[in-house]
């Protein structure tokens, strides 16, 4: 991509990004290295593909924000939503097709580099014929899935039906923003993201046609049919990137429940939500009770255990149970009962880790598909 359009056009998203606050400064940092990483490419597409998502996926984050915030709690504050996006947020979406960005602009220049060695002078840029590089497969297959994800994520929460858990073989009712809770609106919307990156990728994908025969990587021209298949392949593949972060999500994240409001806890910048374990509880309460006993047995009286009673529930309300600051925070109402339980999944991956994996799966899920459909080799993907 050309200096003069990538330089002004990174500069605009990173003052959009500040002004906004969609992303933290870090954030900001990575997201402007990754444009970069993006704009190395002799092709505009990867460099726009990266502006829309980011456009797009920050547009539907702010549809209802303020409904949207009292839907769920934040692991820091009373109100929900995830705040500004960090820089690991920024790489768990756009780290997959950065990579691939870079391995295709190093794929094009081996090329014109081979054109030269033969003593011809290289015209123009290869074009995308029918059957042409997976890598370029993966990169839109990357943003079709994490753009369809957003929009599931941030609009099907808005959803008037309560979601279903996709991970329970009896479809259970789980609470809003709950990790594999899946809804129709929530789909449909999935859909939609994915099409604004496969629209997007169709305009700026530099397809061979009629002008492109006998110049450098020339071929033949698209049909109709060819660029139907191709669209709607990733639109598709695409909006199943969202169903898959979905499972992914409700088999290895744990949801968090606040147990008083009955809303999912969601961690700040895609991390883990501390949970207060019964266990924990019960523990307390048997302290409580000894502590009684003895007061009894050194002969303190009735008042004594009174006065253990009242302080005891008096330093539980007191104190914050979310508050951050406060090491020895309780975990408790008062009552001796968990303030935070588990919804569902395992405690092995965080929001940010899940976000990756799906986006690493679909890409190269997408790659492994368009092979096999076009008959190219896997071996063929660093060709030169």
């Amino acid at each position: 991509m050309k200096a003069i359009i990538a330089v002004p056009a990174t500069l605009a998203l990173v003052y959009r990004a500040y002004s906004h606050k969609s992303l933290t400064p870090l954030g900001i940092l990575t997201a402007a290295l990754t444009a970069a990483a993006h704009a190395v490419h002799p092709w505009n597409l990867p460099f726009v593909l990266l502006c829309v998502f980011f456009l797009a996926g920050t547009r539907a984050t702010k549809v209802k924000a303020d409904v949207k915030a009292g839907l769920t709690l934040s692991s820091q504050s009373g109100g929900g939503g995830e705040g500004p996006r960090t820089h690991v947020q920024v790489l768990a979406n756009s780290l997959m097709a950065s990579i691939l960005s870079l391995l295709h602009a190093y794929q094009l220049q081996q090329r014109r580099e081979a054109i030269v060695a033969h003593g011809e002078v290289p015209q123009g840029s290869f074009c995308y014929a029918w059957g042409g590089d997976l890598l370029v497969v993966g990169i839109i297959a990357n943003y079709a899935a994490v753009c369809a994800d957003t929009f599931s994520s941030e609009l099907g929460i808005l959803s008037r039906s309560e979601p279903r858990l996709i991970t329970s073989l009896t479809l259970r009712k789980v609470p809003r923003g709950t990790n594999g809770g899946v809804t129709v609106w929530g789909l449909v919307a999935g859909l939609l993201g994915s099409m604004i990156i496969v629209a997007a990728s169709l305009m700026f994908l530099p397809l061979c046609g009629e002008d492109t025969k006998g110049k450098m990587g020339g071929g033949d021209s698209w049909t109709m049919n060819q660029k139907a298949t191709l669209a709607w392949g990733l639109c598709i593949w695409g909006a199943l990137g969202s169903v898959l972060d979905s499972f992914l999500g409700g088999w290895f994240q744990k949801s968090v429940r606040d147990v008083r409001s009955g809303k999912i806890v969601e961690g700040d910048g895609g991390v883990r939500v501390l949970t207060a374990e019964p266990e924990h509880a019960h523990e307390r309460h048997d302290k409580v009770t000894t502590d009684v006993k003895a007061k009894l047995l050194h002969g303190e009286g009735t008042q004594a255990v009174e006065k253990q009673s009242t302080g005891s529930a008096d330093s539980s309300s007191s104190k914050d149970p979310y508050d951050p600051k406060d090491k020895h925070r309780i975990s408790h109402f008062g009552d001796l009962k968990p303030t935070r339980v588990a919804e569902s999944g395992f405690d092995l991956l965080d929001n940010n880790d899940v976000n990756f994996l799906m986006a690493f799966t679909m890409s190269i899920g997408g790659m492994v598909l368009a092979g096999w459909y076009w008959g190219v080799p896997l071996e063929n993907i660093l060709k030169a």
